[in-house]
């Protein structure tokens, strides 16, 4: 019990301490970490028997990824982000789209297509956190609600 508690300290202190690009990192580990909880049951439910309780269980895991995906969205920042802001939020909708499809057919395949390309915005934001490390990008962040 306590440890249970003081690693929930630990991560609220974590997100509290963290800068926006921290913040950001740590949305997109998460919805990788769900979409890779929802690409096991998936695939666990096409090669033996289909188990309703899987089914929902991956369902929950790839609609948390659509929230925070959707968190991903409201966070964007249009007057200072520009063209790429605009872009992020085009692809934002894209994968919320192509993972209610998923999810509705039950289909991994797609599923781990969207995982790919999220960890590859993942690794480019990596990469511009430590290049704007002395910058305002890793200022403690307000506003971006990963509770969920």
């Amino acid at each position: 019990m306590a440890y249970t508690n003081a690693l929930s300290a630990y991560k609220e202190t974590r997100i509290k301490t963290a800068s926006q690009g921290q913040l950001i990192i740590m949305l997109y580990d998460e919805a990788i970490k769900q979409l890779d909880h929802g690409i096991e049951l998936l695939k666990l439910n096409k090669t033996a028997k289909k188990d309703p309780a899987r089914i929902e269980k991956s369902s929950k895991a790839i609609l948390k990824t659509q929230e925070i995906i959707t968190e991903l969205m409201v966070s964007l920042d249009f007057e200072q982000g520009g063209e790429i802001a605009k872009n992020l939020f085009s692809l934002y909708t894209w994968f919320n789209q192509e993972l209610l499809q998923a999810n509705m057919r039950q289909e991994p395949e797609k599923v781990e297509q969207i995982r790919t390309m999220l960890i590859e915005l993942r690794g480019a934001w990596g990469e511009v956190v430590v290049k704007t490390s002395a910058d305002g990008l890793n200022k403690p962040a307000a506003g971006i609600n990963i509770a969920g």
